[in-house]
C-alpha cells in the first residue's frame, strides 16, 4: 500500500531515509480505527484518525504542535473557544498548549491525518475507540518513545514511561 511502516516503526529511531506514503488520502480512508500511528520520528509523528457520527476527538491540549488535515466528512473545530466549521481539504493548526476539540457534525464519519511535532503518542499506538485512547493515555500506555524529542522532554521532567 505504501513504503512506510504500519502501526509505527521499531522502538529505535527511524533510519535516515525517505518514507513514502502515496495517495495519503486513501491511507486515511483505509480504516475505522479512532487513532493509528503510521510513522514516528525523532521530531514528528504521522497519525490517521476516524471520528464516528456524533463523535468527537475530545477536549484536550498537548505539549506539542498539531496539524490536522480533514480528508472526508465535516466537523466543528473548537480551539481556545474559537469555533469554525471545517470540511475535507481543510487544514487546522493547533499550537502546543491550546485547548481544542474536533466534533463530527455530519452524517458520516470524518477522517483526517495529523502531524504532531514532536511525537505525542507511542510508536505502535492503535486505538479502536476514543475511550480506549483515553484509558491508555491515563494509564501511561501511550507515551512517545524515549528516543523522540517529546520522550526526552518527559524523561527529563521525571516521567520515564515508554
Amino acid at each position: 500500500m505504501f513504503d512506510g511502516p504500519t502501526g509505527g516503526i521499531s522502538p529505535e529511531p527511524p533510519a535516515k531515509r525517505m518514507y513514502h506514503f502515496p495517495k495519503v488520502d486513501a491511507i486515511a480512508h483505509s480504516g475505522e480505527d479512532f487513532r493509528r500511528v503510521l510513522w514516528t520520528g525523532e521530531n514528528s509523528q504521522f497519525v490517521i484518525m476516524t471520528v464516528p457520527v456524533g463523535g468527537e476527538i475530545g477536549e484536550e491540549s498537548h505539549d506539542v504542535d498539531q496539524h490536522l488535515i480533514l480528508t472526508s466528512g465535516v466537523a466543528r473545530a473548537v480551539v481556545e473557544g474559537e469555533n469554525i466549521d471545517i470540511k475535507a481539504g481543510d487544514l487546522c493548526i493547533v499550537p502546543a498548549g491550546a485547548v481544542h476539540n474536533f466534533i463530527n457534525t455530519g452524517n458520516e464519519p470524518f477522517q483526517l491525518y495529523t502531524f504532531y511535532a514532536p511525537a505525542e503518542h507511542n510508536w505502535k499506538t492503535v486505538h479502536k475507540t476514543r475511550e480506549q485512547g483515553e484509558r491508555e493515555e491515563a494509564e501511561g500506555l501511550d507515551e512517545p518513545p524515549k528516543w523522540a524529542i517529546q520522550g526526552l522532554i518527559k524523561k527529563r521532567s521525571g516521567s520515564d514511561s515508554e
